[in-house]
C-alpha cells in the first residue's frame, strides 16, 4: 500500500502546474517537504496573484486560506485540508463586534482607522476596508501602522495587543497615547471619553502560543546558556521583546539564524516546528539553535500528511474555500492596500 508521501507525490505529478501547495513555516516537516511555496503570512499572500495553478492547497490555518480565496483569480480554487484549523487569536475579534466598536469609536466625528493583523477572518478584513483601513503582518506592521496613522486621527489595531504595543514602541508612540479597549458586553463597556484622547486603540487579543513566552524564560535561558542570543516573534509580550536581543517576523527569525556566525547559540521564542527545522538545517555549521520554550500550535498541527493526501486525491470533488462576494471584494481591498503600501 502506498505511503501518504507516495500518494501526495503521485497527485502532484498528475496535476503538474495545475496544482500548487503552499505551506506556512509552522507546519511540520512531513508537510513542508511537499509544498511548492513556503513562507510567512506576507510571503504567501504575495504569491497568490502570480500563481497560474487552477488548484491551490493551503497548508496552514483557515484565515490564511480565506486570504488566498480573496486574492485568487477567477476560476482558481483554494483548498485547505482541515477547515477546522482555526486561529484562536482571529476568533478573539468577531466581525460583528469589530463593526460595532468601530461605529461607536467613529460616532463622535473622529476618524478612527482600523488596521487588522492578517491573523483575522476575511469578514473582519472586509469591515476594516469599509472603514478605510487595511491589513498588516508581523513583517510589515510598522510600515502599515505608519500608513494607517496617516489616514485618520487615531488607529484601532486588532486583534493582537502585543504586536500593536511592540509596533508602537518601534514608532515611538508613547504608552500614554495608547488605550487597550474593553470590548466586553458586545462593546457596551467602551470608554469613549478615554478613547477620544488616544492615538492608538488596542483590541485585547493575543496569540495563545506566543503569549505563553514569559520574561523568566529569557532570564533562565541566559543563565543556562551564557552568551546565547535570544530572538523572539513580536506576538510575544512587550517585556519579552524588550529583554530579547532581537524581535521580528518569521522571516526575520530565519534570516537571523542564516546570518549568525558559525558556533552561535540562539534561542528562539516562536512555534516549535520552525525552531526544530532551523536547528537541523544549521547544525552542520556548528550553530546551536534551541527553543526558548517548547510550544506548538495545535491548529497548525491539524494539517497532517494523511489529510493532505486525502484532500489531493479528491480535488475535483472537494468543496473549495469560498467567501460571500461582498466580503471577497472588501477583504481583497484591505489586502491590496497592504500590498500596495509595502510594494
Amino acid at each position: 500500500m502506498p505511503s501518504f508521501a507516495d500518494r501526495i507525490t503521485a497527485v502532484k505529478a498528475a496535476y503538474g502546474s495545475k496544482l500548487a501547495i503552499l505551506g506556512h513555516h509552522y507546519q511540520s516537516d512531513a508537510i513542508i517537504r511537499h509544498v511548492d511555496v513556503k513562507g510567512d503570512s506576507l510571503e504567501l499572500a504575495r504569491k497568490i496573484e502570480g500563481l497560474a495553478a487552477e488548484h491551490v492547497v493551503f497548508c496552514g490555518v483557515f484565515f490564511m486560506a480565506e486570504s488566498a480565496a480573496a486574492l485568487a483569480r477567477p476560476g482558481q480554487r483554494i483548498h485547505i485540508p482541515r477547515t477546522d484549523a482555526d486561529c484562536p487569536m482571529a476568533e478573539m475579534a468577531p466581525a460583528q463586534r469589530v463593526e460595532h466598536v468601530l461605529t461607536a469609536l467613529n460616532s463622535r466625528g473622529r476618524k478612527v482607522v482600523p488596521l487588522t493583523y492578517v491573523n483575522s477572518s476575511a469578514a473582519v478584513k472586509a469591515v476594516c476596508a469599509r472603514f478605510g483601513g487595511s491589513v498588516c503582518t508581523s513583517a510589515n506592521a510598522s510600515t502599515m501602522l505608519a500608513w494607517a496613522r496617516g489616514q485618520g486621527e487615531a488607529v484601532l489595531f486588532l486583534p493582537d495587543k502585543n504586536l500593536g504595543n511592540n509596533t508602537a514602541d518601534q514608532l515611538g508612540i508613547a504608552p500614554s497615547k495608547r488605550l487597550e479597549l474593553d470590548i466586553r458586553a458586545g462593546g457596551g463597556k467602551l470608554d469613549l471619553e478615554r478613547a477620544a484622547e488616544a492615538e492608538l486603540l488596542l483590541w485585547p487579543g493575543c496569540c495563545a502560543i506566543h503569549h505563553k513566552f514569559k520574561l523568566h524564560h529569557v532570564t533562565e535561558m541566559r543563565t543556562a546558556r551564557p552568551g546565547v542570543s535570544v530572538i523572539v516573534h513580536p506576538e510575544c509580550a512587550p517585556e519579552v521583546v524588550q529583554a530579547a536581543d532581537g524581535a521580528g517576523s518569521t522571516t526575520f527569525l530565519i534570516k537571523h539564524c542564516a546570518q549568525a556566525a558559525p558556533g552561535s547559540v540562539i534561542a528562539i521564542g516562536t512555534e516549535l516546528n520552525l525552531v526544530r527545522r532551523l536547528a537541523a538545517y544549521h547544525a552542520a555549521e556548528g550553530k546551536v539553535i534551541v527553543p526558548l520554550k517548547e510550544l506548538t500550535c495545535s491548529n497548525m498541527a491539524k494539517i497532517t500528511e494523511e489529510g493532505l493526501a486525502n484532500m489531493l486525491e479528491q480535488l475535483e470533488t472537494a468543496t473549495p474555500v469560498t467567501l460571500d462576494p461582498l466580503v471577497t471584494q472588501n477583504s481583497r481591498l484591505a489586502l491590496e492596500r497592504m500590498l500596495r503600501a509595502c510594494a
